[in-house]
């Protein structure tokens, strides 16, 4: 892998009482990169995004971000060195605005003008999401909550954003829209961890991808030679 590596698993463990749900992964996910990990449901993907970001503690092996251990550290500390998860089914405050939403993002970000700094990102990327600053975020649709949901997690400017199933539930045009943004948060210089059913269209925007299949990784490497990979075709992609 070429760049410099912002982010590593290094035989990563979790369990859930008796169940080994991560079966000693290693992860390593270049500066400036978008790294999917793909695989079916129960694979394991939503459980290493969320050791990642400190939710789910792991029961052995190491997460190093930047060069420091950050396997035991608590979630708020997670974000406030900038890694940011936009989660899987949304996760948005219904009763409060966009606006009060996109807030809330922020909470980490102490200066004022970096604070304004990620809403013109955030409204150039989402222009939609402008238009419905004092709205309701509950009375939105499906992927204006995706966009809400992805715009929450930029908004605290994180080096890593971590999106888990972008993806899940929208119309096709909707996804194609979401997944070019993702393309463009990567150009401005964010690495990206995506976890995705869709697994064809995130190996077109990915650099890199790893197949979990029950905790392990059963396949890895560039995205570009996955997407030509027959197993891996035939398991996830079908005839897409």
């Amino acid at each position: 892998m070429s760049g410099k590596t912002i982010l590593s698993l290094q035989g990563l463990k979790v369990r859930y009482g008796p169940i080994e749900a991560l079966k000693g992964i290693n992860i390593d996910v270049p500066e400036g990169s978008v790294v999917a990990l793909l695989g079916a449901n129960g694979a394991g993907k939503t459980t290493t995004l969320q050791t990642i970001s400190g939710l789910v503690e792991a029961s052995e092996g190491k997460i190093i971000y930047e060069g420091k251990d950050i396997t035991r550290m608590e979630p708020e500390k997670i974000a406030g060195m900038g890694i940011a998860q936009s989660p899987e089914g949304r996760q948005i405050f219904p009763d409060l605005t966009v606006l009060e939403n996109l807030r809330v993002g922020a909470f980490t970000v102490k200066e004022r003008k970096v604070i304004q700094q990620c809403f013109e990102r955030v409204y150039r990327h989402f222009p939609l999401l402008k238009e419905r600053a004092k709205q309701l975020a509950g009375t939105l649709s499906g992927g204006e909550l995706q966009m809400l949901a992805i715009a929450r997690a930029l908004m605290s400017n994180p080096k890593v954003l971590l999106l888990d199933e972008p993806s899940l539930g929208l119309a096709p045009l909707i996804v194609q829209n979401i997944f070019s943004i993702i393309n463009e948060i990567k150009k401005e210089g964010t690495t990206v961890v995506i976890v995705e059913q869709n697994a064809l269209q995130t190996l077109k925007i990915a650099d890199y991808g790893y197949v979990l299949e029950i905790g392990e990784i059963n396949i890895s490497g560039e995205a570009s030679v996955l997407i030509k990979d027959q197993r891996l075709v035939e398991a996830y992609l079908g005839t897409q």
